[in-house]
């Protein structure tokens, strides 16, 4: 596989807007991003031009819109404060695109089941137009603490899960989809998930337990992005390397080959 080129550019701020509670969408315009990152890769932002916050924040490209680039993020600190804080005209300092991306050219599938919980819909817009592109017909399964914090923009054949049964299931997304696997089987399904390592060591004990080809985009701190400071390790199952890292050989891996 060719690798994209990394960048570092400084990027002028499109717009910041509040899309669910506590939840914002961020553009900025980046021809050269736009044009090379593929579903699943991540971007390095600097939040701020001084040294406080000092470590760049990882965030998947959420969508690419002609020459504009989105990034999708709840405040939790800082860092994303900072962010939430942008205004047009403003800049943002961005490394990227960053890491592995999912495998949507793979031929022996025809049915992509997406799975997020929380903000792990941030990859699924930008895969689900990939998806499409490629005559995959997608299905999209949401999970989220409440209605207040589902974002579902720019997916196709939403269903949702609610922890506080506010909209659609009430339970997790994984036992969501557990009870739409076996009501119906997708044809050649594949499953791509993102979200909180509980939720994705869920779903790959059930993508396992029913014989469905699974990756997922892992979540964590990745402070430079390209492998250096050695601060995002995952386990592997088996293998030359007892670890791989995050940011180079992942975010996105086949379930099989990891230890969650």
């Amino acid at each position: 596989m060719m690798k994209t080129p990394i960048r570092q550019s400084i990027c002028r701020v499109v717009s910041v807007q509040e899309v669910a509670e506590n939840i914002h969408v961020l553009a900025f315009q980046s021809e050269a991003i736009a044009r090379t990152v593929r579903p699943g890769q991540f971007l390095n932002v600097r939040v701020a031009e001084t040294t406080d916050p000092l470590l760049r924040r990882p965030f998947s490209v959420y969508r690419t819109v002609g020459e504009r680039v989105e990034i999708i993020f709840n405040v939790v600190g800082r860092g994303t404060a900072a962010l939430r804080m942008k205004r047009p005209g403003e800049s943002v300092d961005v490394l990227g695109p960053l890491g592995v991306p999912f495998g949507i050219d793979d031929p022996d599938f025809s049915t992509a089941i997406l799975v997020a919980g929380g903000l792990g819909v941030a990859p699924l817009p930008i895969a689900t137009v990939a998806l499409k592109a490629a005559g995959k017909t997608v299905q999209t399964f949401l999970g989220a603490r409440t209605a207040r914090s589902v974002v579902s923009a720019h997916l196709d054949n939403v269903r949702f899960a609610t922890d506080d049964g506010t909209t659609g299931f009430h339970g997790t997304v994984v036992d969501l989809l557990r009870d739409a696997l076996g009501k119906q089987s997708p044809s050649s399904p594949k499953i791509f998930g993102c979200g909180p390592t509980p939720m994705l060591r869920a779903l790959a004990d059930l993508a396992v337990e029913a014989n469905i080809c699974c990756e997922i985009s892992l979540e964590g701190p990745m402070a430079c992005g390209i492998g250096i400071c050695q601060g995002c390790p995952v386990e592997m199952t088996a293998g030359e390397k007892k670890y791989s890292l995050m940011c180079t050989d992942g975010p996105v891996f086949d379930v099989r080959t990891i230890k969650l």
